[in-house]
């Protein structure tokens, strides 16, 4: 055998060796971490996740789905209860339907504004309500999405200052009993209609009105088919970025305090770009033509409350609770 082929053979087996040794590298993937929510790639929250996933990059294979294109709107948290999803952006009232004690939160009027939220949420009341979901659901909430108070949008060219100026109109709500719940809380007859079926349901007259957080009122253009916005800010809108206890559990301590640090710099960035972005957006449907106008606020939440404390729904409600969120 001469100098050269022995060296080829050298050489060759070197090389495989080599790849021997770095298969396991290539074989140990990263965990994936598939995200399904209902908003658009165009949403303030849809950039909230980007940045997310930017930040848990070396450790995760983020693969984010919006539009509802995964899973529907309000069968996110089953999927992850099944093991066929592993994070979601889940609402509260559809929390509330496997815990009844989670409708408090949905109430109108509940929370003052998008700092209040945060507050509840960091506090050990929002504790509380973290573990019930962690205990009984087996998914851990990584903390709220604010996305803006919820405001009522109308086709119909009727002026709306108390609660009884909603009667008869046929108000767009999601799905579940808390959701159509708030709707007749705000004096409406409230009708279930998936998000994405909206545009096409105000066009057609299917619905009268939806609603919604002005950010969405946008990202949506659902301010093409309307008439007016009625600033009753009835609801303060926010969403749970959630992910699957075992998930979580199997990761261990160290990118479990990555993923929540990654979690937390990301809400607050979505936070504060929606904020911003609601000022801005009352300028911007007057200039499209829409009327907006603040009703008597006063006369919908007592109506609002009143209806929620002689409600089935108030007596899940812990003992107290509402008086210590009020206090926060």
């Amino acid at each position: 055998m001469d100098i050269n082929s022995t060296r080829r053979g050298f050489l060759s087996g070197a090389g495989l060796i080599a790849l021997g040794a770095a298969l396991p590298a290539f074989a140990q993937d990263k965990p994936k971490l598939r995200f399904s929510a209902v908003f658009s790639e165009q949403d303030i929250r849809a950039e909230m996740m980007k940045m997310f996933a930017e930040a848990i990059k070396d450790d995760f294979t983020f693969e984010g789905y919006y539009g509802g294109n995964l899973f529907k709107q309000g069968t996110e948290l089953v999927a992850i209860q099944r093991g066929n999803l592993e994070m979601g952006n889940i609402a509260p009232q559809d929390i509330s339907k496997q815990i009844p004690a989670w409708s408090i939160l949905t109430a109108a009027y509940l929370f003052r504004d998008a700092a209040h939220l945060k507050t509840f949420f960091d506090s050990e009341h929002g504790a509380e309500f973290k573990k019930m979901t962690e205990d009984q659901l087996g998914v851990r909430v990584l903390g709220p999405t604010y996305f803006g108070a919820r405001q009522i949008g109308l086709k119909p060219d009727k002026e709306i200052k108390t609660p009884a100026d909603m009667a008869g109109i046929k108000l767009r709500m999601p799905g579940g009993d808390a959701w159509q719940f708030l709707g007749t809380a705000l004096g409406a007859n409230p009708t279930p209609m998936a998000y994405a079926e909206v545009y096409t349901g105000l066009q057609t007259g299917a619905i009268d009105g939806q609603d919604n957080p002005l950010p969405n009122v946008e990202n949506m253009k659902f301010y093409e088919v309307m008439s007016q916005i009625v600033l009753t800010s009835h609801l303060v809108g926010f969403d749970l970025l959630a992910i699957s206890n075992k998930v979580w559990t199997d990761m261990g301590a160290e990118k479990q305090a990555k993923v929540q640090a990654a979690a937390d710099t990301a809400i607050a960035f979505s936070t504060e770009k929606h904020l911003a972005r609601e000022k801005e957006l009352v300028e911007f449907f007057k200039e499209k033509g829409l009327k907006l106008y603040e009703p008597d606020i006063e006369a919908f939440r007592k109506h609002a409350q009143e209806m929620y404390l002689a409600s089935d729904l108030a007596k899940d409600w812990p003992a107290g609770m509402v008086d210590k969120i009020n206090a926060l």
